[in-house]
C-alpha cells in the first residue's frame, strides 16, 4: 500500500512482539517453512544478509512462473499467464457475485478490497479530502504506487482480486468487491470499511503492494490494533483478524515462495497498525496484505508476472478458506 498522496507519511517499520516467522507457519505449513529455512541455511539468498537477493524456492510453489524482467514487460495486462487457470476472471458484475451451487464456503460472504482505484490520480482533490478514521482524520484515499516501469498498484490489486474471486466462488463463497474500477475514484477508506460491515462479511481482505526502498523485499500482513476511540472499536475483531492474517501469511508463503518482509514485522510477516481507517472502522474480521515491494526490481519481477499473481491469489484465498472452515 504505498502512497503518493500529499501529506502522507509512509508506514514506518514497527517492532513486533513475536519472534521471527511466528506467523503460524509452523502450524499451518511446516513443510514449506522447513523448506524455506533449509533453503536459507544453504545460502539461498546469496547476498549480504539484507534479503535483497532472496530467490524463490521452487519446491514451495505449485506451478512454474515465467517471471518478467526487472519491472516486467507483461505488466500491461497480465497476458503472460500460460493457462486459463492463471487468467483473472473478468465478470461484468462490478461489486458482487452469485455463490457456486455448492462448496465448503456456501453461505459465507467474502469482501475483497482492491487497494486504490485506477482513476484516483485524476481526482486528487476528492481523494485528498480528510475523513474520520476514529483515531483522527486522514486522506480519503491515495493514488497508490507503481513499479519503476509504470505498472500501477491499482492495476495489480484489481488483477489479484479478480483471480481471488474465481477461486473463492469455486469454493461456494459469495464474493463482493469494494470497487472494480467501476467508479471515478475511491471509495474513501471509511466507505471501504462500511461496505464490508454492511455486507456482514465473514472475512474482508484489502489487497495492496508496497512502495519502499530498493532492497526492501517480501510480503507482510497488516492486522488491526486495539482501538476504542470515536467511531472506531476494533475490540471484537482483533483476535479473529489475527487468526485470518496468520492463515493468509502462512499460505501466501507456501504458495508463492516469497519471504516475509525484511523491513517490516521483524521477519514475522505480520504488522499491527492503529492508523488505517479501513481497519479501525471495520466491525468484521479484516486484514491488509502487502504482497511485495513494487520499487524493488526483484519483487517487481514477481508482481508483474501473471503466473506469480495467480499464486498470490491462491495463497490469499487458501488462507481465507482455512479461516472460514474452522
Amino acid at each position: 500500500m504505498s502512497y503518493a498522496g500529499p501529506g502522507f507519511e509512509p508506514p514506518r517499520p514497527r517492532r513486533s512482539r513475536r519472534g521471527p516467522l511466528t506467523i503460524a507457519v509452523a502450524a499451518l505449513v511446516p513443510g514449506a517453512l522447513l523448506g524455506w529455512l533449509l533453503y536459507e541455511a544453504v545460502g539461498g539468498t546469496g547476498g549480504d544478509g539484507d534479503g535483497s537477493d532472496t530467490a524463490v524456492p521452487r519446491a514451495s510453489v505449485t506451478s512454474s512462473t515465467a517471471a518478467s524482467g526487472a519491472d516486467g514487460s507483461d505488466a500491461s495486462d497480465g497476458s503472460d499467464a500460460s493457462t486459463d487457470d492463471e487468467k483473472p476472471s473478468r465478470s461484468p458484475s462490478a461489486t458482487s457475485s452469485a455463490p457456486a451451487a455448492s462448496g465448503p464456503l456456501r453461505g459465507k460472504v467474502v469482501v475483497i478490497d482492491p487497494g486504490h482505484n485506477p482513476g484516483n490520480f485524476q481526482h486528487t482533490t476528492e481523494i485528498n479530502r480528510k475523513v474520520d478514521i476514529g483515531t483522527g482524520r486522514k486522506e480519503c484515499d491515495t493514488t497508490g504506487t507503481s513499479t519503476n516501469a509504470g505498472y500501477t498498484e491499482a492495476k495489480f490489486t484489481l488483477d489479484v482480486a479478480h483471480r481471488m474471486r474465481t477461486i473463492l466462488e469455486k469454493q461456494g463463497a459469495t464474493v463482493k468487491f469494494t470497487q472494480d474500477g467501476d467508479r471515478p475514484y475511491g471509495p474513501c477508506v471509511d466507505e471501504r470499511a462500511r461496505i464490508g460491515n454492511n455486507a456482514h462479511a465473514d472475512a474482508v481482505v484489502s489487497v495492496h503492494a508496497d512502495g519502499s526502498g530498493t532492497g526492501n523485499r517480501g510480503f507482510h500482513v497488516i492486522l488491526p490494533a486495539p482501538v476504542d476511540k470515536g467511531a472506531a472499536d476494533t475490540g471484537p475483531i482483533v483476535a479473529p483478524s489475527r487468526d485470518l492474517g496468520e492463515r493468509i501469511a502462512g499460505n501466501f508463503l507456501r504458495l508463492t515462495g516469497s519471504a516475509p518482509s525484511n523491513y517490516i514485522g521483524d521477519g514475522t510477516g505480520l504488522d499491527t497498525r492503529a492508523d488505517l481507517g479501513g481497519l479501525n472502522l471495520s466491525t468484521v474480521p479484516k486484514v491488509f496484505i502487502e504482497c511485495g515491494n513494487m520499487r524493488d526490481s526483484k519483487d517487481a519481477a514477481q508482481l508483474t508476472s501473471g503466473a506469480w499473481r495467480q499464486k498470490a491469489a491462491q495463497g490469499i484465498s487458501e488462507g481465507i478458506v482455512s479461516f472460514l472452515r474452522e
